[in-house]
């Protein structure tokens, strides 16, 4: 096995399952992490269908996630009455098995800290690539030399910026931004904003404002132009929702006044990663660095999928990242293909009047359960090859 030891940026979803199978195949992994701990909490993520089963069943954390699944949770679609228009299904929305975001980074983490190095609280700062490597200068610790480097490390990967060129290249915005606030079940919560069977979802022209479900205790999104604001001040991003949804009717002022006292604040815009390779010399993406698209639902599954085949691929090729590389970028684009032109802002917070009652009328109707089938089959066009017994053959 030739390039074995590997450096991974990124310790949410992508970043464990690739350290998983890499370390599992002989590789001398290294994560580093920004964030000073593991992340908990979070939004509810899910997987669906025969493929998503298939890798984490071969990964052994099936029993595990559904041991640690939540409450699949109805979305009541409302006006600023609180009128009831329209329902959307939670066995739709939490696809096959749903499971907050946190759990799932604990139960990856859990699999590969005994073996694999973490840096917590600390980031990628430079890479040079040589002959025989990749220099990697960091924050905090000392620079030293991978033979590998991946990026798992999200739409806004730093990785991706050092080694393939600007965000503003890759990134484009989808005139949509989002903010949750609250993990769904919170310490000293009113009862009303806990996790529970059904979401209370209100929409007016270019806004959306979700009290509970399986997101957090509160969600937003709305339309908008690009923002300028810095994503380490939460207070002017507080801010931002506070002037984006004033005047909204419902529960939503009480929303707004509970909102500094929250706790797992983030605020996104709705954005589209668009690459036409994912790797370059002996660096490559994972997840969403590479193919990342807000809400649109492919996400977790896809970085799952691709740290999976990426991984198999550098151990069949016996770690020949130039043979194996190429395999990876052919069977993700084959994977992704089908989820390119989605956009989940304005379907969740359509920018018109008549916009909003034909997106109310669409979920009630036949056509909405033909695009959840659509989607659930886009997510398992791909056919796994059973890594472990191609590496034993050879």
């Amino acid at each position: 096995m030739r390039n074995t030891t590997v450096l991974i940026s990124g310790a949410s979803v992508a970043g464990p399952a690739l350290a998983y199978w890499l370390n599992r195949y002989g590789f001398q992994v290294t994560v580093v992490e920004k964030a000073p701990a593991l992340r908990t909490g979070g939004q509810a993520i899910d997987f669906t269908g025969e493929t998503h089963m298939t890798v984490l069943e071969r990964m052994g954390v099936l029993d595990d996630i559904k041991r640690r699944q939540t409450g699949k949770t109805d979305w009541v679609l409302i006006d600023e009455s609180g009128t009831e228009q329209a329902v959307m299904s939670g066995d739709f929305l939490g696809g096959d098995i749903e499971i907050l975001r946190g759990d799932l980074a604990e139960i990856l983490y859990r699999r590969t800290a005994g073996e694999c190095e973490y840096l917590f609280g600390d980031t990628v700062t430079g890479l040079r690539e040589t002959a025989d490597g990749v220099y990697v200068e960091f924050q905090n610790s000392p620079a030293r030399v991978f033979d590998l480097v991946f990026g798992c490390d999200g739409i806004h990967s730093r990785v991706r910026k050092l080694a393939f060129g600007p965000e503003s290249d890759f990134v484009t915005h989808d005139g949509y931004y989002y903010a949750i606030a609250g993990t769904s079940v919170w310490e000293g919560a009113p009862e009303g904003n806990r996790m529970r069977a059904q979401a209370l979802t209100c929409n007016t022209p270019g806004r959306l404002a979700q009290l509970g479900g399986n997101k957090a205790a509160q969600m937003y999104l709305f339309a908008s132009p690009e923002l300028d604001y810095s994503r380490d001040d939460f207070d002017q991003q507080r801010a931002i929702v506070v002037d984006h949804f004033a005047g909204m009717g419902w529960e939503v002022p009480g929303m707004l006044a509970e909102l500094p006292y929250l706790d797992g604040f983030y605020l996104d815009a709705i954005a589209k990663v668009k690459m036409k390779n994912f790797v370059k010399g002996r660096v490559a993406l994972v997840g969403d660095s590479a193919h990342g698209h807000t809400l649109n639902g492919f996400g977790t599954g896809s970085a799952i999928v691709g740290a999976y085949v990426l991984a198999g691929e550098l151990a069949a090729a016996e770690g020949d990242y130039t043979v194996a590389f190429a395999r990876y970028e052919e069977i993700m684009k084959r994977l992704l293909r089908k989820t390119d032109d989605a956009n989940p802002g304005r379907f969740m917070a359509p920018r018109t009047a008549r916009g909003l009652r034909l997106r109310n009328w669409f979920v009630r109707s036949r056509g909405f359960k033909m695009m959840a089938k659509y989607a659930e089959n886009a997510k398992n066009d791909i056919d796994l090859k059973n890594y472990p017994e191609l590496v034993s053959a050879n």
